[in-house]
């Protein structure tokens, strides 16, 4: 879709961060390394998917993505150039304990040395266990559907742990649940590719029982900074006034953001959220009952950090409509299922927002109000935005430049949300830009781009775009600088 640049912004002046403010930039295994075969690797669960015709668009896969498994001392070096003071990756599974099974040193190496690089160049490693490549073979068991997963990730991140745990500071267990279990295993939009309803409530218990197991058993071994990335979305009723249109943000709230949130932090489900899915079954019993004693005592094991990935809030409706904008991840030619088990009759109206080129609309207020939303209703923790950012149709023009200011003004907006919540004592420390570079972009394949750097994937040549140097400028500074006014 066209990227529009009337972003509103919250202020024209100057802002300066806190000093100590953390400027990150991230990506994620399989959509950056490559080498999938390479050293002992062995498939995923996006490796599988992304080889099945018409899963993703374009029929792209992982298997080059970026080079980055080859690429990455200069890749980092690159991070460095552009003033990276954080750098949050993720590790993949398959390529650490190959099938599931013993410790592959090779692959282990290949983080290892990642570390030290990052650490030469003055960069913090901020290091996810789980970005969504699941080993194939635990996948043919049953996934995140079977509760011995839950046991095998905490054998994973221990032996992650014991390799690096004397050089990375902080230890993030999970990405986005919310994605792997209802877009993986609802909607189908992700891999593995069900479409099996209830399945995304199972997944979503045995995701964040591997979180709570890995937490208490990472700081049994000295982890000091814990804790788990969570995709949060901020639901307004399309009519405040229509019953309707309320219960249905109700009903996206729970299952979007309180399904994960209060496990974590109040050691339970939310009863409504219960309710709405009551008449769900797995293996024609109820969903719940794959909840065990001592459970959510194990999930609500105190974390010391909180990650927020926001991107956009939505508009929502009880009543059918047409005129939507996008909400998953699903392309045109991929059948779409709803990720909302027990509510798939809500509706995503477009509220006429300029959007990205995912045809996601772009709401920095949202991002402001989630900030206060988690500050009010939850135990204070510091936080920080370990994803946003915007993919738009960005391209190398003659002079070999990579001109986004759209991207700029996204980021502008955005982060001018972070500072009004952080004036108004919200404790955020950090944001991290998704992404560094253009990268595999899931179902959308390499059709979305939301790189700082530009990837000409037929030769792998990175080029940093426009945002890329002044995201550097901001991050050297602390200072976001006066927006350029619009005719500009």
């Amino acid at each position: 879709m066209t990227a529009q640049t009337s972003t509103t912004r919250t202020s024209p002046a100057p802002v300066r961060f806190p000093h100590d403010f953390v400027w990150g930039m991230a990506t994620a295994s399989y959509q950056i390394e490559g080498a999938v075969a390479e050293d002992g690797r062995t498939p995923s669960i996006w490796d599988t998917f992304s080889h099945l015709p018409g899963a993703v668009l374009n029929d792209d896969t992982g298997d080059v993505a970026c080079e980055h498994y080859h690429r990455m001392p200069s890749d980092v070096a690159l991070l460095a150039d552009l003033g990276a003071t954080s750098y949050r990756f993720s590790v993949a599974w398959p390529r650490v304990r190959p099938d599931a099974g013993p410790v592959n040193a090779a692959g282990l190496a290949f983080y290892d040395r990642l570390v030290d690089q990052l650490l030469s160049h003055g960069i913090a490693p901020w290091l996810t266990l789980y970005h969504w490549d699941l080993p194939q073979v635990l996948e043919d068991a049953g996934g995140w559907t079977n509760r011995d997963t839950a046991h095998r990730f905490v054998e994973y991140a221990v032996s992650v742990h014991e390799a690096l745990g004397d050089r990375v500071p902080t230890w993030t267990t999970l990405n986005e649940p919310w994605c792997s279990a209802f877009l993986g295993y609802t909607a189908g939009h992700h891999a593995p590719g069900r479409q099996e309803g209830a399945a995304g409530l199972v997944a979503g218990h045995h995701l964040l029982l591997a979180h709570g197991l890995a937490t208490q058993e990472l700081r049994s071994r000295g982890a000091d900074r814990l804790g788990l990335s969570l995709n949060l979305t901020v639901p307004d009723p399309s009519d405040p006034d229509d019953p309707a249109d309320v219960d249905a943000a109700r009903r996206i709230d729970g299952l979007h953001n309180r399904f994960f949130l209060d496990p974590i932090f109040r050691g339970s489900y939310p009863a409504d959220v219960l309710e709405d899915t009551a008449g769900r079954t797995w293996q024609d019993r109820p969903w719940l009952d794959v909840v065990r004693d001592g459970d959510l005592d194990a999930i609500a094991a105190p974390i010391d950090v909180l990650g927020v990935n926001y991107y956009h809030g939505n508009e929502v409706s009880g009543h059918p409509r047409t005129d939507v904008v996008g909400v998953g991840a699903d392309h045109p030619a991929r059948v779409a299922h709803s990720p909302f088990p027990g509510s798939e009759h809500v509706t995503f109206p477009s509220r006429g927002l300029p959007l990205t080129a995912m045809g996601w609309e772009i709401q920095p207020e949202g991002l402001h109000r989630l900030l206060r939303r988690l500050h009010d209703d939850y135990p204070h923790l510091p936080i920080y935005l370990t994803e946003t950012g915007a993919a738009f149709d960005d391209r190398l023009d003659d002079d070999g430049r990579v001109h986004d200011p759209d991207r700029i003004a996204f980021l502008d907006a955005y982060l001018r949300a972070v500072h009004d919540a952080i004036e108004e004592g919200v404790d955020v420390r950090g944001f991290f830009q998704w992404s560094f570079c253009d990268n595999f972009e899931w179902a959308f394949g390499y059709a979305k781009r939301f790189g700082l750097v530009h990837v000409d994937y037929a030769t792998q040549r990175r080029t940093p775009k426009s945002s890329a140097h002044w995201y550097a400028g901001l991050a050297r500074t602390g200072t976001l600088p006066a927006p350029p006014a619009a005719d500009d």
